[in-house]
């Protein structure tokens, strides 16, 4: 049966200094991330032994823990593809779409940020585009799986867990989403948004 696997990163785990030193994405990314792969494939194989055993489950409980597994795989994969080392901009077919919905690159910035810093306890900020509306969208999610709209696309995503940041900014998450800009890859967001077409 396949399972999840641990993502390599695209760039040494120092490569993202001063913004983000090599133990903090060490232990993020062998730790944290390694984690949520690692109980989504335990989960995954507990349902197919119950299944082949005939055995009950605690279908609530076992896909809640599945669903905050996955999720948690699936977000923290498209955070390290959004960053890089190597300074990019946003192109202009993704300036335009931006500039439409929020007036400006600035207003975006400033109200993602927004959204990334107010985000309750654990969770993400996201960039996300809606195809059926054909705009792009702000959303935190809680957690990994709470408040997730199905069916967007997700350009641009920020964990904002305090294991993403508490080695480098303490409990300073300001600062961190702050810096966050710096090492955005505007190329792979730009990539995520050509899919939506």
């Amino acid at each position: 049966m396949n399972q999840y696997t641990l993502p390599d990163l695209n760039y040494k785990y120092d490569a993202l200094k001063p913004f983000l030193s090599e133990e903090q994405l060490k232990i993020h990314h062998d730790k944290h991330h390694k984690a949520y792969v690692d109980g989504a494939n335990t989960i995954l194989d507990s349902l197919v032994k119950a299944r082949k055993d005939k055995a009950d489950v605690d279908q609530k409980s076992t896909l809640k823990s599945l669903s905050f597994n996955a999720a948690g795989h699936l977000l923290h994969s498209i955070f390290w593809n959004n960053m890089t080392p190597k300074k990019n901009e946003p192109s202009k077919e993704f300036l335009t779409i931006i500039e439409d919905e929020f007036g400006s690159f600035d207003r975006f910035k400033q109200e993602f940020t927004k959204a990334a810093v107010t985000t309750e306890g654990s969770g993400w900020a996201a960039l996300v585009y809606c195809k059926q509306t054909k705009r792009p969208m702000l959303m935190q999610i809680e957690k990994h799986n709470v408040n997730v709209i199905p069916m967007f696309t997700i350009l641009l995503v920020l964990d904002v867990w305090e294991h993403a940041y508490y080695i480098d900014y303490k409990n300073d998450r300001a600062k961190y989403v702050e810096n966050f800009w710096n090492v955005v890859d505007w190329a792979e967001v730009g990539r995520r948004m050509k899919t939506c077409f």
